[in-house]
């Protein structure tokens, strides 16, 4: 049944290798460095091993940071055939520089970065479909896509990254952290992490959903429902 595909996507692939390759291990210590947060190494390897299951042809990857999961991603599809294109988009132009010197890194694997707002260049895709002049802003198809995101952009940017999943493709994201305390119905954090729930509920209708709990967080994927 197709709403049991996303189990077998999601469970771990014994035959690829446990250890973080080298580069992503050097980016994680960059990530210290810079005070920034990423996801688990159980999180990042599982969804390396999700995405060689797909053998997607196309994959998006929004909110890439400066590559520590892209460089797992890199690191498996050098020197294979099948991937026609890694898009990698980044809000900061920053961030893009040290994205280009990774992508330059493994120069066999197809890439492309853009930078900008998921959501934004949904929009811009949106009215590019229409006219069809020029080249994309982003990928207008994409056989797995992952979208990182804080809690505050979460719901909008995966809402924004869905239409875009061929019919087989997967979507993988985190399932973020409930706030705690006591908090008020405006509280920022409330607001968002309601819009994530939302989300969830709504998407459920058009999207076979799955929950992969591991080590450091939780992966959540969608494949969309066939249409009868």
């Amino acid at each position: 049944m197709r709403e049991d595909v996303l189990a077998a996507i999601l469970s771990a692939d014994k035959e690829l290798s446990r250890d973080e390759p080298e580069v992503a291990a050097n980016i994680g210590q960059q990530l210290e460095h810079m005070g920034l947060t990423t996801w688990s190494i159980s999180v990042r390897r599982r969804i390396r091993d999700a995405v060689a299951r797909l053998e997607p042809k196309h994959i998006i990857h929004a909110g890439a940071g400066i590559g520590h999961l892209p460089a797992w991603l890199l690191d498996y599809f050098e020197n294979k055939e099948g991937l026609e294109e890694l898009q990698l988009i980044e809000e900061g132009n920053r961030f893009a520089v040290i994205l280009k010197r990774l992508c330059d890194r493994y120069s066999s694997v197809p890439t492309s970065i853009v930078v900008g707002s998921p959501t934004l260049l949904s929009s811009e895709l949106k009215a590019w479909t229409i006219s069809k002049s020029g080249n994309p802003p982003i990928l207008p198809n994409a056989d797995a896509i992952i979208v990182e995101a804080p809690l505050n952009r979460l719901a909008a940017e995966v809402n924004a990254m869905l239409p875009l999943l061929s019919q087989n493709g997967v979507l993988f994201t985190t399932e973020p952290t409930p706030p705690v305390g006591d908090r008020e119905e405006d509280d920022p954090e409330v607001v968002a992490f309601n819009k994530w729930m939302e989300l969830i509920h709504e998407s459920n209708n058009t999207h076979h959903l799955a929950f992969a709990p591991l080590f450091g967080g939780t992966i959540v994927a969608w494949l969309p429902k066939v249409q009868a």
